[in-house]
């Protein structure tokens, strides 16, 4: 009898036919309830969306409006095969050089003359080119200088189409990442690159040739403004030609950019105004 009284309560709290109430409640309760939390839903939701306007009202399309950024940039290097930063090959072997010859094909084909010619301006070399916006009005889209292949000379593959690696003069190009707003150079003294091997390995680099000469990056191409701003911008690449490093062994290369106006790379931080790889050139099949 006391399973079925309590039965019977349930049956009652779900539902009670007497007073019409579910779980407890009538439908005006139920009713009030649901008015108050979707008036209180569409309140938090309509106070989200307020937020998010006044926030969005502040912010810039073309430039961010706060930059996080490490005071000095990292570089990079191309080609790159993978995450090890290594290149190796074998001058004997085509297939193990063509790769690399290949990527750098892809990756200076935006380079072409023709190419910067329609897209980019010509520009006056040694100094920034400033484009300030006029107040509230933006100066967007902001134009860029042209960077053409030909500047790499011998590491363009124009006149060379394997780059050197099938000579065992490979070239390597490096580029610096992209910051805006940053100005390198002070005093109108442009930021430059020079390589060399680890200490370990310190007589087996053999000689290098920059391209452009002494391995500048001109001012001209700074600052930068952003991607939105400047859409047909061409990143400024230096090239460096190893002419007779040490074959059949591993020599431990570190590029690194020379400023007056960019901080020395932390030792912590091997990308920070640096980069390192391995070059191995095998001659034996």
């Amino acid at each position: 009898m006391a399973k079925d009284g309590e039965k019977g309560e349930w049956k009652d709290f779900i539902w009670n036919p007497r007073t019409r109430e579910f779980l407890g409640r009538t439908a005006s309760s139920w009713g009030l309830i649901i008015l108050f939390y979707v008036v209180f839903y569409i309140f938090l939701a309509g106070l989200f969306a307020l937020t998010m306007y006044v926030m969005l009202q502040t912010l810039d399309d073309h430039k961010p409006t706060w930059q996080d950024r490490l005071s000095t940039p990292g570089m990079v290097i191309r080609p790159k095969a993978d995450e090890t930063f290594e290149i190796v090959y074998n001058i004997q072997n085509t297939e193990s050089w063509d790769l690399y010859a290949q990527a750098l094909d892809k990756f200076l084909s935006p380079y072409n003359n023709s190419i910067q010619a329609q897209k980019n301006d010509e520009c006056t070399p040694d100094q920034y080119f400033v484009q300030e916006d006029s107040g509230d009005v933006k100066n967007n889209p902001k134009r860029s200088c042209q960077f053409n292949r030909t500047i790499l000379e011998d590491c363009s593959g124009i006149g060379d189409r394997y780059y050197g690696y099938q000579d065992g003069k490979p070239c390597i190009i490096i580029k610096l990442n992209r910051v805006i707003g940053m100005k390198p150079g002070s005093s109108g003294d442009a930021p430059y690159v020079t390589c060399g091997a680890k200490r370990e390995d310190s007589e087996k680099i053999g000689q290098l040739m920059y391209f452009p000469p002494n391995g500048t990056f001109n001012l001209m191409y700074y600052p930068y403004y952003g991607k939105k701003a400047q859409v047909n911008y061409s990143q400024p690449l230096v090239a460096v030609k190893f002419l007779n490093i040490t074959t059949n062994q591993d020599v431990n290369v570190e590029c690194k950019i020379n400023s007056n106006s960019i901080p020395e790379g932390s030792e912590r931080d091997k990308f920070a105004g640096r980069v390192s790889f391995k070059l191995r050139i095998n001659t034996n099949n």
